[in-house]
């Protein structure tokens, strides 16, 4: 289907405007990636590359989709981060005595130099969806199911990296290989948005990897996978905002950040994603400590009480509001 066969009578009007998105492509953009070609179109054709490299060979595909990737999650990283720590993240939880000094400015340094090295494979995975080797397609009508498949993609999507990233999460967490690429990221104990991505390059591209497998096992459009690609980064970093707010209905089956703070304090527990329902089957589930009045905001409150904010440790015998802390 081209360009000029528009998308009247194709779809509802809820779906026009994505529709008319996709088709409104030229086929050549449409036959490869999409960020990749409106680069090439805007600027590496007229400004960076030689007429004589073409914008199908394999190394000018290679180079731009390392400088994308890098520049694109610098920029979601950055961007996002910047805009959750002074939109939602509470700075009342630097005073804990578990969120380390200059932690911030740390932990934007780790994963600065961590994404560069995450890119690397993944855009080995990048290159091989360009070149055609996924189930991504470019038009709705591409779909066997049409629009309903859409919405069953993002289901999908969802449960299958929301399993696939809790037992690599547990495996990264065995005693075996814990502490040669899981351990940096369990340094930050009371988590700010920009511990998100502050992960060992191994870790990094191991609990991403779910996302960029997907499209090699399921039809999914390309338009959808870039906005699940956002979305990925934005609960990627809100999980770690200390933002604990879940409505009542749903705190027992989606995995926030009281959830997942929990998993930064006492480490065997909560390692789902999105939903808690793996961490109950795999009996790793913990009801939120911040949900119980025991979480870092009551002990903020409770050692300002006693005076004792400042000490650099939680108590004498080593607790989180008299619970015991696992070692790491």
């Amino acid at each position: 289907m081209t360009a000029n066969n528009g998308a009247s009578g194709k779809c509802s009007a809820v779906g026009t405007l994505f529709h008319n998105l996709c088709l409104s492509l030229p086929p050549q953009i449409r036959t490869m990636d999409l960020v990749l070609n409106v680069a090439d179109s805007y600027v590496l054709s007229p400004y960076v590359y030689p007429a004589s490299w073409p914008e199908d060979g394999a190394l000018r595909q290679i180079l731009s989709l390392l400088v994308l990737t890098n520049l694109g999650a610098a920029v979601l990283y950055l961007g996002l981060g910047v805009t959750n720590y002074f939109l939602i993240f509470d700075h009342k939880l630097m005073k804990h005595p578990q969120f380390l000094e200059n932690q911030v400015r740390r932990e934007i340094k780790y994963a600065m130099s961590s994404l560069p090295l995450i890119s690397i494979p993944t855009v080995a995975l990048f290159f091989a969806e360009v070149r055609g080797f996924s189930k991504l397609y470019d038009n709705v009508d591409d779909s066997p199911l049409g629009w309903p498949g859409l919405l069953l993609s993002m289901i999908s999507f969802l449960l299958f990296t929301d399993m696939c990233i809790y037992w690599i999460h547990r495996i990264l967490h065995h005693k075996l290989i814990y502490k040669l690429f899981h351990k940096p990221h369990h340094l930050w104990k009371i988590p700010s948005p920009f511990a998100s991505h502050a992960f060992h390059p191994v870790d990094g591209f191991m609990q991403g990897l779910p996302y960029h497998i997907y499209p090699f096992l399921f039809p999914l459009h390309k338009v959808l996978y870039l906005a699940l690609y956002v979305f990925v980064n934005i609960w990627t970093i809100s999980i770690h905002d200390g933002d604990y707010r879940v409505p009542d209905a749903l705190t027992g089956a989606i995995n926030g950040s009281a959830h997942h703070t929990d998993h930064h304090l006492f480490f065997d527990y909560n390692y789902g994603q999105y939903f808690t329902l793996w961490d109950r089957l795999g009996g790793s589930y913990r009801h939120p400590s911040a949900l119980l009045g025991k979480g870092p905001h009551d002990l903020i409150r409770k050692l300002q009480a006693e005076g004792k904010l400042g000490e650099g440790r939680v108590t004498a015998e080593g607790k989180v509001n008299g619970v015991a802390r696992k070692e790491e």
